[in-house]
């Protein structure tokens, strides 16, 4: 019997060491396997923070687009022969994308925050809050009476949870930038990092004095003039509190500047590529029939008619568009899309994705630049026009420039109106040198809007240098509207009075997907139109996407062509 329990607690010790040494092994994944040195270890430096990093979480009201290969564009249908949407095969990476368009109630908090911020009766900071105000005369009409919805469509509470429109592209990206700043405050207030800013008396948020993510990684001094009392030092451990004093969280990051190598900040909001909003609006995992995988499928949802087939709703409509002249919702209590101009965000039902309203209700902005043509040659991964190179400017002493209070830079758009370049606290750039791109064989200069596509490298003055030629050969004769500012510093309104032959220029933007006044034509997630960018519609809204970093799937799952232990 004594052997026995000698036995017993003999297989308790060696499986209670394997069971350690197991253990042991999995948590030296700070260990440097190149070099020996755990990366945790204070000796060493201490460098690596994200031993406790748990993969991406999606953001806010997001979700998670896994990419794939697809066929952008489509290949029926073409009843204007434009053939602007012909067939390509495009990869696209995993990403995260707003499941239904930015809202009334969610812009006006913007509004809000920008007024807050930067009071439009002070002097320096005049323009930039009604620079995001949207258009809300795009209602008006000159044969029809919507004046009421000019007045009530954007801050009334009956559509509060209805799309905002009247906004332009640059008042959209102008949005996204604001958001990335305010999803990470809110992520380093929670963690215990930033004290609540909103709730001092000592320093207001005002001005240069707000959050800028930027501003934040780059140098923390930069931002509150310096207070350090604005970064919460945390708590030991074993150190007394008072009396309803909360405890710190376990494991937040205090006491030091946040990095992106702790992985708890998320990476910033954009507009969506065309690629992406077109491979998430077909959402083609749903039906994986050869003729959807070549870009047969048109719409969000499956199959290839506009109307609901189930029993109790059979005959309505799928989607919030025009279904003929004078008949913008159908009859009433049958063959209904509910809405005579949009409708709320959400009614309908989603696409495979989890994406509401990727047909139908409003258009959508994207991030591209417009040309008629996306052919075989142009990049088939992750596709994207529109990309200027930019660095962060350094000044004299060598460190990197933040925009002050009195240095902000104005635009004034070809419209007349004024916007601000960057807005105050935010870090300025510029874009890249010739020097910055020597001997690079992936990229040779900064703007590459136009890139083998109007550029001089595509004309057949291709051999000569941008410093010979007068003017600038341009494969889009679009009109360039004269910029002579009067004496009130507003632009003088003129037009240009040459003979031009298109309108599509390198501030014409793409927008997708039909809306509550188009016809079921344009529903099709192919189909492309565009805008210049500083200009608004009744029907145009948008939805912000950021990117996906890691793996492409959060899926824990091993594939099968995993190695195996």
């Amino acid at each position: 019997m004594k052997n026995l329990f000698n036995v017993t607690r003999l297989l308790i010790v060696v499986f209670s060491t394997i069971l350690f040494v197991s253990c042991h092994n999995r948590k030296s994944n700070n260990s440097s396997t190149l070099t020996g040195w755990n990366s945790k270890d204070k000796a060493a430096g201490g460098f690596s923070s994200n031993a406790n990093y748990k993969g991406q979480q999606s953001p806010p009201g997001m979700v998670l687009i896994e990419g794939g290969s697809f066929t952008m564009g489509h290949v029926q249908d073409d009843v204007l022969f434009d053939w602007n949407t012909t067939p390509v095969k495009q990869q696209v990476r995993s990403f995260y994308l707003d499941e239904s368009e930015v809202t009334n109630s969610e812009y006006l908090f913007y509004l809000e925050w920008m007024e807050k911020v930067f009071p439009p009766n002070d002097e320096n900071y005049k323009y930039i809050y009604s620079s995001a105000v949207p258009d809300t005369l795009v209602w008006r009409n000159v044969l029809g009476f919507n004046e009421l919805l000019t007045e009530n469509y954007l801050r009334h509470p009956s559509y509060a949870n209805y799309p905002v429109v009247g906004v332009s592209w640059i008042q959209a990206n102008q949005y996204c930038k604001w958001r990335s700043d305010r999803v990470n405050e809110k992520i380093l207030m929670d963690k215990g990092v930033l004290n609540p800013l909103f709730e001092r008396d000592s320093l207001g948020v005002q001005g240069q004095n707000n959050f800028s993510t930027d501003t934040y990684l780059e140098n923390p001094t930069l931002l509150f003039e310096g207070d350090s009392s604005i970064y919460n030092k945390g708590l030991p451990s074993n150190a007394k509190r008072k009396k309803g004093e909360s405890k710190p969280s376990k494991g937040s990051f205090t006491g030091r500047q946040v990095k992106v190598s702790d992985g708890i900040l998320s990476p910033k909001f954009r507009l969506p590529t065309e690629a992406e909003w077109e491979y998430a609006a077909k959402a083609i995992i749903e039906n994986r029939e050869y003729n959807n995988i070549r870009g047969r499928k048109k719409y969000a949802w499956d199959g290839k008619y506009t109307r609901n087939k189930t029993k109790r709703a059979k005959g309505d409509q799928l989607a919030n568009f025009k279904q003929g002249k004078g008949d913008y919702s159908g009859v009433p209590g049958w063959s209904n899309d509910g809405a005579d101009i949009t409708q709320e965000v959400k009614y309908y039902a989603p696409n495979a994705f989890g994406l509401y309203d990727m047909s139908g209700n409003v258009a959508e902005w994207v991030a591209d630049v417009y040309r008629p043509i996306i052919d075989n040659d142009a990049n088939d991964f992750n596709y994207f026009r529109g990309n200027i190179f930019t660095k962060k400017m350094i000044d004299a002493d060598g460190k990197v420039v933040m925009i002050d209070d009195v240095s902000v830079e104005y635009d004034t758009l070809d419209n007349g109106k004024i916007i601000p370049k960057t807005l105050p606290g935010s870090i300025k750039y510029i874009p890249i040198s010739k020097r910055d791109a020597y001997m690079r064989n992936n990229y040779e200069k900064a703007y590459n809007i136009d890139s083998e596509d109007g550029d001089l490298a595509s004309t057949n003055q291709y051999r000569k240098d941008e410093e010979e030629l007068e003017t600038k050969p341009r494969m889009y004769n679009s009109p360039v509207k004269p910029r002579v500012i009067g004496e009130s510093g507003l632009l003088m309104q003129q037009y240009d009075t040459k003979k031009r032959t298109t309108l599509i220029s390198d501030k014409s933007r793409v927008y997708k997907g039909g809306s509550w006044k188009d016809r079921e034509y344009w529903l099709d997630a192919s189909q492309r139109r565009y805008l210049p960018e500083y200009m608004a519609t009744n029907f145009i809204g948008f939805r912000c996407a950021t990117d996906r970093l890691g793996a492409m799937s959060s899926s824990t799952k091993k594939k099968a062509f995993s190695s195996k232990k």
